[in-house]
């Protein structure tokens, strides 16, 4: 049921940097590994409304309605300028220590990554044009399929997302003894979700 064909477009697809790949390394470069983890588990929960949406057919309303889709990209574009705003504005200096997240934070940064993934709807349409391709054909339990493969997309995701983080961890140091880097990596951040944002904007059905 789940095929080398499957596993290998799905990860591409994952490794692609996009919203979630941004706000992931960002927000590993800035607070760390724990953060880093947490960005990765709000992204990857992001899917999963996506991924009922397409499961239980509700995406095919609102592929059918450019109003609903209209309103749902809109969202989508005016919170990726804010996160844009918001990370320009940020003037604080990285941390020097990994530290522990506190529990508002944590919930913080996983609320964040959500809502980022969420009001995406090229997901939805993602989904609802990528997973059917997988159900073997005259499936006896194709919702049963759609869940699995649902299932093992939402780890990989997770996987290759946490892997983003540490990797930006990694780095924190470098970074943090350069004022100069800070400075340019966040502009660079801000300009990248202004970039999304405007490529939302400007993108059809």
């Amino acid at each position: 049921m789940i095929s080398l064909e499957f596993l290998i477009t799905s990860l591409i697809v994952v490794l692609i940097p996009g919203t979630g790949v941004i706000y992931t390394v960002s927000t590993g470069l800035v607070a760390g590994r724990r953060a880093g983890l947490f960005a990765a588990l709000g992204c990857t929960l992001g899917i999963v409304p996506h991924l009922l949406a397409t499961v239980l057919g509700l995406a095919a309303l609102l592929h059918s309605s450019a109003l609903a889709f209209q309103a749902l990209k809109y969202a989508g574009v005016a919170y990726l300028f804010y996160v844009a705003w918001a990370t320009w504005r940020d003037r604080s200096a990285f941390a020097v220590e990994a530290g522990q997240v506190a529990r508002s934070s944590a919930s913080a940064v996983v609320i964040k990554a959500f809502l980022l993934n969420i009001l995406n709807p090229k997901l939805t349409i993602f989904f609802l044009a990528f997973l059917p391709q997988f159900v073997a054909p005259g499936a006896a339990r194709p919702l049963l399929q759609l869940f699995a493969l649902s299932g093992v997309f939402m780890a990989m995701t997770f996987v290759v997302f946490v892997a983003y983080g540490l990797l930006a961890h990694a780095f924190r140091h470098a970074v943090i003894e350069s004022p100069r880097v800070q400075a340019w990596l966040r502009r660079g951040f801000a300009a990248a979700f202004v970039g999304l944002g405007a490529n939302l904007a400007w993108s059809e059905k």
